[in-house]
């Protein structure tokens, strides 16, 4: 992987954490501070099946409002009927070709959905806020 160096200006008391840190775990600082930086950043993106990396690539340019909305949203309760009828149709094999292509747009959407919420939870908490349990 390719890397870049940077001087950068950190306070004392974080410097000193970091120093403490590479002193107690026999760790090169460097190592330390990447660390530090890896575990505070969002996580990357090859975590997350390609067919969704952009769409939540794209959270990262929503403003904090935005994210709250997407972190606080629901699915309708006709959504959630209409696939759980898809899925139990499904689980009896009784499913007709229109219906299962119904049925994977709808998981799709509801994967998506469940990944945005995740992903927007992520970006507010590394932006600094605290979640309110759900």
């Amino acid at each position: 992987m390719p890397t870049e160096t940077i001087t950068l200006q950190i306070p004392e008391i974080i410097y000193q954490r970091l120093v403490n840190t590479a002193h107690a775990t026999q760790r090169p600082l460097e190592e330390v501070i990447l660390h530090a930086l890896q575990v505070g950043s969002p996580p990357a993106w090859d975590d997350v099946p390609e067919e969704f990396q952009a769409e939540l690539a794209a959270l990262d340019k929503l403003n904090d409002n935005a994210l709250w909305q997407i972190f606080h949203s629901h699915k309708t309760v006709t959504d959630m009927e209409k696939y759980n009828t898809l899925l139990e149709k499904n689980s009896h094999g009784t499913l007709t070709e229109t219906e299962r292509l119904n049925l994977t747009s709808l998981r799709y959407q509801a994967d998506l959905f469940m990944l945005r919420k995740a992903q927007s939870a992520v970006l507010l908490r590394w932006r600094g806020y605290s979640l309110p349990n759900l």
